[in-house]
């Protein structure tokens, strides 16, 4: 069984600055890390991986530097890892970017069975994953806290906002994983030394099926974005010293109408 898993590269703080030109996160000479979602998503490939004979492909869409989370990812598992990065590739909404996962995916293997995280952080859509099953045009299930293989596809259990269902899917397909679905283990230094000198393959858009320019990236975008800006911070501290600090708390509550 062939399974591949959609990690991302993320900002690791809260403190991004925002171009205000393009409304995209300006991510230069910014910390980042593994999408922690995504961690979900791998540890449930590989407990597939240790039930029944599988092999897992990571592959993330981002700039050359993502491959960071792919060599993470070895460290957890993972045979293979892509990075599918191309400048034409950049600014892309959910439409674009899950488009663009569908493709690249399509231009590196048949795969039975694709996981994603639920959401990511710098993102919190949601929507990514089914998106890339239906440009696929394969069965897909989303907020799944359970997963099995079983007669040539999947059963799951997804957790759903008033009742918890079970289905069962035939391959290929897709399905997003909830946080609560597995502990994600620790990269292993014994896999590290092991796959130091594996490859990371980087894919561009010209490997793509569809090599169209304009069906990726702003171009293939049709989300337009007014305005975005950062959070401003307008949190005023404030204090007190001396006697009655009960009486003055509870009157200031009420100035603030919290009481």
């Amino acid at each position: 069984m062939n399974i591949f898993v959609a990690i991302k590269q993320v900002p690791s703080t809260n403190k991004v600055q925002v171009d205000e030109k393009t409304g995209v996160l300006k991510r230069e000479g910014i910390s980042s890390k593994m999408n922690p979602y995504d961690l979900f998503a791998l540890e449930a490939a590989l407990r597939l991986k240790e039930s029944c004979e599988a092999s897992i492909t990571v592959g993330t869409m981002g700039p050359p530097q993502a491959k960071a989370i792919i060599q993470e990812a070895f460290m957890m598992g993972a045979d293979e890892g892509y990075v599918f990065s191309d400048r034409r590739l950049g600014g892309a909404d959910v439409l674009a970017t899950s488009y663009t996962l569908s493709q690249a995916i399509r231009s590196i293997g048949d795969f039975d069975l694709i996981i994603c995280g639920k959401q990511t952080t710098d993102g919190d859509t949601a929507q990514v994953g089914p998106a890339i099953a239906e440009h696929m045009g394969i069965p897909h299930a989303a907020w799944v806290s359970d997963i099995s293989i079983e007669n040539g596809g999947v059963r799951v259990v997804q957790e759903l906002q008033d009742v918890v269902e079970t289905v069962w899917m035939p391959f290929p397909c897709l399905v997003t994983v909830e946080q609560d679905i597995y502990t994600p283990r620790l990269p292993s230094l014994k896999k590290k030394r092991e796959t130091s000198d594996r490859p990371v393959s980087i894919v561009t858009l010209d490997s793509f099926i569809d090599t169209d320019p304009e069906h990726y990236g702003l171009s293939g975008s049709p989300t337009q974005v007014e305005r975005i800006f950062p959070p401003e911070n307008d949190v005023v501290h404030e204090s007190w010293t001396g006697e009655n600090m009960a009486d003055k708390l509870f009157e200031h509550l009420i100035q603030k109408k919290f009481l």
